[in-house]
């Protein structure tokens, strides 16, 4: 059974507000501001948009502890009609190349389908953030089809090739459903040397620590899926936990929040910086708000007050032109994307 969300079990740290403020108060030996001025890239400003990261809202069929979206079952926040064509838009008439979409589980929205279609229609490359799970429900079991069909990136969420360590994270019974979604894909070539179908896999520590060495662990990863479940993949990401909402309400109430946010902030890594997924990619939130990265969204940090706030405010080439060289918010827990070898949606960044 799925775990219930922050907003519906009513607790404190649904709002960002609440977040925001645990964060602030934390005596950390220097500000992410602080740090990326020592590193002489201050300030961090946008170098284009080369992607637009849509998140098409909080519905789930998981609800995962570590989620930072606070996505599932019971969430019924879902992009409008209106926004979906907005976004649409801005990628027929800007330079945009990559349409990165997510969720919740995106595959749930109305338009998922209708999304991806017009956007390969306008030769953009597209990619779809899935937890596997959503494809061995019978009315998504055609997805894997439908998304090769249409030659979309897959870039799917598993914690762990170990059973025990995925179902910890993500719930009982989660690991084997993934598998079984993975062979499906691989079913339809996804992952398979020469397809052009492109699979990769994404993982997150299931504790209070840093990822691993991302070349190291993909070695790791393909042995141990072709060994135990003859299973293939293209690349593995490893991504940083944020400490925010799920992720941030088990830091506090495991004691481990002061302790993370130490190592977070000692593990500032300079060369990571010039890389970081805001510098390149636009956020746009389900109901059309814009953002530096999906981080900033789901800590309610909009982008600075002389951009355009709106995907419908992106009507022209100077709106769009003031997205691609804005300022980025930072935050303390942007320490988490510049620590150790980077984080972002495509993995380490150095």
């Amino acid at each position: 059974m799925a775990l219930p969300t922050l907003l519906n079990s009513r607790s404190p740290l649904a709002a960002p507000a609440a977040q925001r403020e645990i964060l602030a108060a934390l005596p950390l030996a220097r500000s992410f501001e602080d740090a990326v001025a020592a590193a002489q890239t201050a300030p961090l400003t946008a170098a284009g948009v080369d992607v637009l990261q849509v998140n098409l809202g909080k519905r789930c069929n998981q609800a995962c502890h570590h989620c930072h979206v606070d996505a599932g079952p019971d969430r019924r926040e879902v992009m409008p009609d209106a926004i979906v064509d907005a976004c649409l838009g801005v990628l027929a008439r800007s330079g945009i190349q990559t349409l990165d979409i997510t969720g919740g589980a995106p595959e749930m929205h109305p338009r998922f389908r209708d999304l991806v279609i017009k956007a390969r229609r306008l030769g953009r490359r597209v990619i779809d953030r899935c937890n596997l799970t959503i494809a061995t429900l019978p009315n998504y079991s055609d997805l894997p089809r439908f998304l090769a069909a249409h030659q979309v990136e897959v870039v799917a969420s598993l914690p762990s090739y170990a059973a025990s360590m995925t179902d910890r994270q993500r719930g009982d019974g989660v690991f084997e459903q993934s598998i079984a979604a993975l062979r499906e894909f691989n079913t339809f070539g996804y992952g398979v040397d020469g397809s052009g179908l492109v699979l990769n896999l994404v993982t997150n520590p299931v504790g209070a620590f840093l990822p691993a060495s991302q070349a190291a662990l993909e070695r790791d990863w393909k042995r141990e899926l072709q060994r135990q479940h003859g299973l293939v993949f293209n690349q593995l990401f490893t991504i940083t936990n944020m400490p925010i909402s799920r992720y941030l309400e088990w830091l506090e109430h495991s004691g481990n929040l002061a302790a993370y946010m130490g190592k977070l902030v000692q593990a500032f890594n300079p060369a990571t910086v010039p890389g970081v997924m805001c510098r390149a990619t636009l956020s746009v939130g389900w109901d059309g708000r814009l953002f530096d990265c999906d981080f900033n969204q789901m800590l309610d940090l909009p982008l600075a007050a002389a951009a355009p706030q709106s995907i419908v405010d992106l009507t022209n080439d100077a709106a769009l032109q003031r997205v691609a060289a804005r300022r980025i918010v930072t935050g303390p827990h942007c320490f988490g994307c510049t620590a150790g070898a980077g984080s972002s949606c495509g993995g380490a960044t150095v």
